[in-house]
């Protein structure tokens, strides 16, 4: 798994906010790409919550473009382009913190049987329905693994007992997760 150091952590951090910030003030974002982990080209999504409160999230789950820069974009789109919510106001910016979650390539998971809850997140496809739950998600509500596996199917529109069927992908993945509020 890549290795993130706190340092990294921190400007990722920044970079999210400042790109979020820099749209809000209709001004440029200065970005500058980043070198080490920063300049891995990996999948990233950015979390954003006002208290425990879910108020974007966007995210790739691989990426063509290095780690600094999928989180700038991802910070902007999950602040004005995560069709649940409208777009984050000059207001309510202050009140909102960031999230990360960098995540580890996709798996092909034949047993649903190994998906560890509060370990892999879960990637599941059929045919043109698709459907992503990070690994912190069942922690953070109490579902066990046949939960999860439940719940990212309904969150690709699919019927709750699709990860059974021969016709189901399901990929697994693992993340690093910091955010503001570590």
């Amino acid at each position: 798994m890549l290795e993130i150091t706190g340092e990294e952590k921190k400007e990722l951090l920044e970079i999210a906010r400042e790109s979020v910030e820099s749209r809000l003030r209709g001004t440029q974002t200065r970005f500058m790409p980043g070198t080490g982990s920063l300049a891995a080209r990996c999948g990233a999504f950015v979390t954003l919550s006002i208290g425990r409160n879910l108020r974007g999230c966007i995210g790739r789950i691989s990426a063509t473009t290095a780690l600094a820069e999928t989180v700038r974009i991802m910070a902007a789109a999950a602040a004005f382009e995560d069709s649940r919510f409208p777009p984050v106001s000059p207001g309510e910016w202050p009140s909102i913190s960031i999230e990360i979650s960098v995540l580890t390539p996709l798996s092909a998971c034949p047993d649903p049987g190994t998906v560890e809850v509060g370990r892999h997140g879960l990637y599941i496809v059929r045919g043109f329905q698709s459907g992503v739950l990070l690994p912190q998600v069942p922690v953070e509500w109490g579902w066990d693994r046949v939960a999860f596996l439940k719940q990212v199917c309904r969150k690709a529109c699919l019927p709750e007992e699709a990860w059974q069927s021969p016709a189901t992908e399901l990929y697994t993945f693992e993340a690093i997760v910091f955010g503001e509020k570590d």
